[in-house]
């Protein structure tokens, strides 16, 4: 364990930051820009996969395991989300047979 540790901390944390910053970004301009709900929820994780890198670069570089507790419990809720969004875009596209989200609008209750 002590040889993936100094591996990790090789690189320096600031390219870690960077990096993250830079997927959390892109994955934030696709839910924004983006029309089809398998690209909305595709950036979704993305952003929390950028998170998901932060905390386990911090981890390793703090030398405990909470940040990569954290990771695990954040990969659980990302199954969740997959499991209810595509649940949600089934049913969108069975119903409209479109999975464009500005649909949304049109629905009435």
């Amino acid at each position: 364990m002590g040889e993936v540790n100094t591996f990790i901390q090789s690189v320096p944390l600031n390219y870690f930051i960077i990096l993250s910053s830079v997927l959390f970004s892109l994955g934030v301009l696709g839910v924004l820009l983006r029309k089809n709900a398998i690209v909305i929820l595709g950036c979704v994780e993305l952003m929390l996969n950028s998170a998901n890198l932060l905390l386990a670069a911090f981890s390793a570089y703090k030398g405990n395991s909470d940040g990569q507790l954290l990771v695990f419990f954040i990969m659980v809720v990302a199954a969740a989300e997959v499991a209810v969004g595509l649940a949600i875009i089934a049913m969108l596209y069975r119903n409209t047979r479109s999975v464009d989200v500005s649909i949304f609008n049109k629905l009435r209750g």
